[in-house]
């Protein structure tokens, strides 16, 4: 990572800047319907259309990836000017179907392992918005034990032939590439023979099956590879060495659940998160005896939106400095995690029946579906078992959990059918 992106910057330079965004916003942005809002992330190809076309707005008018270095097509800017045109973009339709992965997972994955022919190739694409990238990593029979996966890429002369499937890949069908984690060394330990690849995700010999969500969208996908040849010169990093590239793109995602990655792109004004105005609202007006501690649980949870934004700024400070550890991104990720499930939580039994049955082209049906899906944000980027895991064991130093198949040859471990 570029450490320039933490530089301290002049505040008259800043407020320069915000006023620079605010009119190219209102210039050349749309603005955000607050009754009827457009989601950026809906699964059909009009959203995957509309993410693109807006991106593209974004890159022509130098407001896209403002953290990226110039040379690939970004504007080599801090991440305080980030930070302004995420405020200032609050209002207006924003790509954010590019922010994550694209933007802040599998591209600074690219932007740190990658040739220097891949970075040209790729990262000015994306930032122009003509192409979307997805992770391949999570596997039907791996849990959360990612190196242990079993989609095998056998070398064959100047390329590798694939097979096997991945699971759980964000909107895999609106996507062009795909980093893929396979197995290319079946003879030494699990994390010692694994290869990062950049894949292209619309090909023959890859089948995409969308998986159907409790809401009915269908946002994540299970992909099957059958003899998918990829050439040599698409191997992200070293063969073998792909544990390394996944570390640290495990790493960027933490980053950017939680919100301390300097690559993400835009936020939407949101319901049971920012400011919590209307839920402060719905308190105020109950008329019966849980009137005070529901108010109480919303300042609550205005507390909690100050401590995550707090704590985000000092574990990036942290990690800039070398103060914290980069595993330290997954405080933010545990905090973010746990603390979205209560904002979730309290703003349904705020909404009380109107989140369980409303009307057409009603918004208080939107806190019915966030509450049976409050647990995703304990999940995506790594489960919270997982943040506590390595923040006991890669931050405070605490003994690693025993695991048998640590140093056994993989095609010595136990396996079942």
């Amino acid at each position: 990572m570029d450490d320039s992106v933490y530089a301290e910057t002049d505040p008259a330079e800043l407020a320069a800047y915000r006023e620079q965004v605010e009119t190219w916003m209102n210039e050349n942005m749309p603005r955000r319907d607050p009754v009827n809002p457009w989601h950026p992330t809906r699964d059909d190809d009009v959203g995957s259309t509309r993410n693109r076309e807006l991106q593209r707005r974004l890159s022509d008018g130098g407001y896209a990836a403002v953290c990226y270095p110039t040379e690939y097509g970004g504007q080599s800017l801090t991440i305080a000017h980030r930070r302004i045109v995420d405020e200032v973009s609050m209002d207006f339709d924003m790509p954010l179907l590019f922010s994550v992965p694209t933007m802040s997972i599998t591209g600074p994955t690219i932007l740190e392992f990658g040739t220097e022919e891949q970075k040209q190739r790729y990262i000015p694409a994306w930032i122009r918005g003509d192409e979307l990238w997805v992770q391949f990593m999570s596997e039907p029979s791996g849990g959360s034990d990612m190196a242990g996966a079993l989609t095998r890429a056998d070398r064959d002369g100047d390329a590798f032939v694939i097979n096997g499937s991945k699971i759980w890949s964000t909107f895999a069908q609106r996507s062009d590439y795909a980093l893929m984690l396979a197995r290319t060394n079946w003879e030494v330990p699990k994390h010692r023979g694994l290869t990062m690849f950049i894949v292209p995700i619309h090909h023959p010999d890859i089948e995409i099956h969308p998986i159907q969500m409790v809401d009915g969208t269908e946002e994540f996908c299970q992909e099957f590879f059958n003899d998918l040849i990829i050439p040599a010169e698409n191997v992200l990093g070293e063969v073998d060495d792909g544990w390394t590239v996944a570390s640290r793109l495990l790493f960027h995602e933490r980053a950017a659940v939680g919100g301390a990655s300097p690559y993400t792109q835009g936020r939407h004004r949101g319901r049971s998160a920012d400011g919590l105005a209307d839920l402060a609202e719905l308190a105020r007006d109950r008329d019966d005896g849980e009137r005070g501690l529901l108010r109480q649980k919303v300042g609550h949870l205005e507390t909690l939106n100050q401590v995550d934004r707090l704590l985000s700024a000092r574990v990036v400070k942290g990690i800039e400095s070398g103060y914290l550890p980069a595993p330290a991104g997954s405080l933010v990720r545990l905090f973010h995690g746990l603390s979205q499930v209560e904002r979730q939580s309290l703003a349904f039994e705020l909404q009380r029946d109107n989140a369980l049955v409303w009307n057409q082209g009603e918004t208080t049906g939107a806190y019915g579906v966030e509450f049976v899906q409050r647990q995703q944000s304990c999940i995506g980027g790594g489960t919270t078992e997982m943040a506590r895991n390595i923040i006991s064991e890669r931050i405070l130093g605490m003994p690693r959990e025993p695991a048998a198949d640590r140093e056994l040859p993989f095609n010595q471990v136990p396996r079942n059918g």
